[in-house]
C-alpha cells in the first residue's frame, strides 16, 4: 500500500477574485463545497494542487511565489492528481471526487509573469472536484486515494 498523503493548505476565497485567505481548518459540506468560500455547487466546488509540483515551479519562476497565487482551495503532498478524473481522494474524514484538471487564467499572470504557462501542461495547475461527504479537514490531515 502506498503511503498516505498529507493536507498542507487550506485558503478559503471570500468573492470572486477576491484574496484567498490561508486557515489552519475549514469545514466541507456536501454536493456544495468548502464553507466560506465564493464557488459553491457546481463541478467545481473545491480545487487542488500538489505542493511538489508548486515547489519546482518556484525554483523557475520566483523563489518567494505564494502557492495562494495558484487561487486554489487545498494543497497536498505526497499525492499525485495528473490523470485522476473519476477518482475519488479521502482526506481526514471526507471525500472529494475529482471531475477534471483545473486549467489556469489569466490571474495567474497577474500573480507572477509566466505562471499561466508554467501551469499548462500534465495537470501542473492542479484538479477540481466535488464534496461528498460533510465535515471537518485541518491542515496536517491524511490524504490518500480511495480504491
Amino acid at each position: 500500500m502506498r503511503e498516505p498523503g498529507r493536507l498542507e493548505a487550506i485558503w478559503i476565497k471570500r468573492a470572486k477574485r477576491g484574496q484567498m485567505d490561508p486557515v489552519n481548518h475549514a469545514t466541507l459540506v456536501g454536493d456544495r463545497g468548502l464553507v466560506g468560500n465564493a464557488d459553491q455547487g457546481g463541478r467545481r466546488q473545491v480545487t487542488l494542487i500538489e505542493r511538489e509540483v508548486f515547489d519546482a515551479l518556484r525554483v523557475s519562476l520566483s523563489p518567494t511565489l505564494d502557492p495562494s497565487a495558484r487561487r486554489a482551495n487545498l494543497m497536498l503532498s505526497g499525492i499525485r492528481l495528473k490523470d485522476t478524473r473519476d477518482r475519488t481522494l479521502r482526506i481526514g474524514a471526507t471525500r472529494v471526487r475529482i471531475h477534471g484538471e483545473t486549467r489556469p487564467c489569466h490571474i495567474m499572470d497577474e500573480a507572477c509573469p509566466g505562471l499561466r504557462d508554467a501551469l499548462g501542461p500534465d495537470w501542473r495547475g492542479g484538479a477540481f472536484g466535488v464534496i461528498l461527504d460533510d465535515g471537518d479537514i485541518a491542515v496536517g490531515d491524511v490524504v490518500r486515494w480511495v480504491e
